[in-house]
Parts: C-alpha cells; structure tokens; sequence
C-alpha cells in the first residue's frame, strides 16, 4: 500500500481532522507569536538582523536591516494567520516549509558556533537557548511536513473568497504595530526598563561609598560565569563575553544599580568615573536625551534638542545626554549642534535597552522612569511646557486593546460575510427535511 494510498484512506477520520486542526493552531500560533513580538520592537529586531549579518560576514547588508526586520515579522505573522485559520491551505504550509528550510539549518549554526548568544526568535519576550532554538525549530518543521500531508483534507476558516482580505487585514495590523514600535516606542515593553521602573536603588545611594566595579559576564560550552576586571578569562580558551554591568560593593557585597535581575545602568564621564549616581539622584527631575549610534543622529534634529533643553532648564530638570560615541564623536555633535547639555558615555547595550530610538528621551522622577519616547514622536515644545505630560499622549495599553478589537471586528465581519450563507442553507435544509417528514403519510 502506498503512502498515497495511506494518507487517503486516514485524512477522512475524525482522529486525523483534530490532529490537523491541532497541527494548525499549534504551528500557526508559534508563527503568530514570533511575528509578533519581532514586530512590536523593530529597533530590537534590527539589531539582531545586524548581528547576523556581521557574524556572516555580510556587513555591506547592514543599511537594510530594518527592512530586512519588518520584513520578517509580517511573513512570519501572516503565514500564522494563514496556518491556523486554514486559508490558503496548498501555498501556506509550502512557504512555511520555506522559512524553515532556511531557519533551521541558520539555527543549528548558531547552536554550534555560539556566534550570535541569543537567536531573537522571539524578541525580548521569551529568550531561549541556541539548542533550544533548533529543536524548537525541528519540531516546527514536522508539524509543517504533517500539514503538507493532511491541510487540505480539512476546510479552512474563512472561503477562498475572501482569504486574501484575511491576509489584508493581518498586514495591515503588524504594519501598524511596527509603525507604532518604530516611531514612538514599543506597544509591549518586554525589556528591563519599562515605563515605572527605578533606576536606582535607593539603599545604593544612602550606603557609605565603597569599592565600584565592573562585573563581566562570559560563557563557556553553554554555561555562564561572572568575572572581576582582575580575573578576566582568556578567549583562546573557549571563553566568550556576552555581557557586563555595574557594582557597587560596600563591604565586599555586590550590588546592582537596578532593581532587574538583567545588570545594571553604569554612565561614565570623559575621565572614565562613574558618576551614575549623581546622574539619576532622587532628587531630581532628569531628561536623558539617547543617541545609541551619535555619528547617525542628523543635525537637522538639533533644534528639537535645544528646544527641549531650554524648555527642561526652565522648568528646573536636568538634561544629560548618553552615548557609546567616541570623545572626538561626542565634541563633533556639539560642535555641528550647539548642543549646550552635558553628553556621557553609556555602553551599548545597556542604552538601547532603555529605550528605543536614535535619538529617544527619558523622562524620570525620583529616579523612576515616567515616560519614554523617541523625539521625532515629540510635538514641538511650547514653554512653559510641564514635562510629565509631554509623554502622556502616547498610551499603548488603550492602542494595543484598540488594534486588537479592530483586527478581531474585521475578522468577524468577513467571517459572517462569507459563511452566513451556508448557515442559512443549512438551516433552510433542515426546516424543508422536517416539514416533510411532517406530511408524510405513514404507511398503513
């Protein structure tokens, strides 16, 4: 008996029709989450695509990173639409099976050679291993052969009718929250510093001064350790950095500048002291201005930055610029800008995750983070200006349930618009079945 032949004779039982719709929803729903969650943070996602590419040696591809991220997030997210409510049920596992082909074989590279830590499958919201990541993957692409097999053996959702307004609807509802994501901030913010996070711990600045210190983490055959400045391992060893932040340690005990299990915020003057705790001081009002990449920060956004300065100075907040830039990098913007604030240093990593946007302003309170936006979002700056409802307009939580209730309305609607007919056919047929039973003489 062929495999045909087998499949044939199985794909009517009802076993198979739930194992299929299980198949579906299972698949499609992993989709979904990964398009997602790359699409509510495109600045994240576009710096993992850069670290792919820098690992593969493709460095000239680095401008088309962004789209290369949106990219991602809306096939991802479309093709589990398509998967999980059976529209398109040829074409949507084939393309998926192309997605898989190419991630799985990228994935076990990374499994292998460690060369990006984190794959970003899933944005900042779920990290997983890089061996997690390919067995994920590995099951992903069972579960699409099995669809391959058994997906058009069970009908769809939605008539082919109208399954490309389905598919309309999806882009239209990732490319906003991508637009959202990009322009303003994160819909979600799955990152250590979200909007009413302390930045500084209060028992750090009231302790007596101690010794301060980097604390740098390396990872070796998939385990993690933390070192000292003085203990740095070698790399020929096997060794490689992942990450670091800042201690303070009164008494000999560590102590991170956060309240987040993800390190801490260290900013650095020109001299190399650490002077985060005189930055973010509780006493304080604070407008962090972040240039995560100075040197592509256009002049032309200079005037929005002194006029926000002026409008913070007046209303007796402090303005400090942070930026990973070189000191020559950092006198050059000053230069070109008449920026009259104070510019530190920051590392990389720790700034963008802190916000999104280049350049992005921060607001605090008391140390406590209250808005966060990128500035092109900003409207201009009217004086007197109070700045903490500068931010107030941009509210994701009501955007998020908006978009979410919009996308589900126009899903309904099609639904009732393309099968409605067949619920009145149906119910058409049962009433004309019983009013003929119902004159039916009954045989003597």
């Amino acid at each position: 008996m062929t495999i045909k032949a087998i499949i044939n004779a199985v794909k009517g039982e009802k076993w198979c029709q739930l194992i299929t719709t299980l198949m579906r929803l299972t698949v499609g729903g992993v989709f979904i989450f990964s398009g997602f969650t790359k699409g509510i943070d495109p600045w994240g996602t576009c710096y993992k695509i850069t670290d792919y590419l820098n690992a593969l040696g493709l460095e000239q591809w680095v401008g088309t990173a962004l789209f290369i991220a949106v990219a991602i997030a809306a096939i991802e997210f479309m093709l589990g639409v398509a998967l999980a409510v059976g529209a398109y049920r040829r074409s949507a596992p084939w393309l998926s099976l192309l997605v898989m082909l190419v991630m799985t074989p990228l994935t076990l590279w990374l499994a292998v050679t460690n060369a990006v830590p984190d794959c970003g499958c899933f944005g900042d919201a779920l990290h997983l291993s890089n061996w997690a990541t390919f067995g994920k993957n590995v099951l992903l692409l069972l579960g699409i052969i099995y669809l391959l097999l058994f997906n058009r053996s069970l009908r769809g959702v939605y008539g082919p009718a109208v399954q490309w307004m389905v598919m309309a609807a999806s882009f239209a509802l990732i490319m906003a929250i991508s637009y959202y994501g990009y322009f303003v901030q994160p819909l979600i913010d799955y990152r250590p510093y979200p909007v009413g996070t302390r930045l500084v711990n209060a028992s750090i600045q009231d302790s007596d001064e101690g010794e301060e210190d980097f604390i740098f983490i390396y990872s070796k055959d998939g385990k993690e350790q933390e070192f000292t400045i003085d203990s740095l391992p070698d790399e020929e060893d096997g060794w490689e950095y992942v990450t670091r932040y800042h201690a303070r340690r009164p008494h000999g005990q560590v102590i991170m500048l956060d309240d987040n299990p993800n390190g801490g915020i260290a900013i650095m003057d020109k001299d190399g002291s650490d002077i985060t705790i005189d930055i973010l001081s509780d006493s304080r009002r604070t407008v962090l201005l972040l240039f995560p990449d100075l040197p592509r920060v256009g002049v032309v956004n200079s005037f929005a930055l002194n006029e926000l300065t002026d409008a913070a100075l007046v209303a007796d907040a402090d303005v400090i610029g942070l930026t990973p830039a070189t000191g020559d990098q950092i006198e050059h913007w000053k230069d070109i800008s008449m920026a009259s604030y104070p510019i530190h240093n920051m590392d990389d990593s720790e700034l963008k995750m802190v916000a999104r946007g280049n350049p992005a302003v921060v607001y605090l309170e008391d140390g406590t983070i209250k808005w966060k936006r990128t500035l092109s979002s900003l409207d201009g700056v009217e004086q007197p200006v109070e700045l903490s409802d500068m931010g107030n307009d941009f509210q994701p939580d009501i955007i998020v349930s908006r978009l979410t209730l919009l996308y589900m309305a126009v899903m309904l609607a099609l639904l009732l618009v393309n099968r409605t007919h067949l619920l009145v056919r149906y119910l058409y047929r049962k009433r004309t079945l019983r009013h003929n039973k119902s004159h039916q003489s009954p045989r003597q």
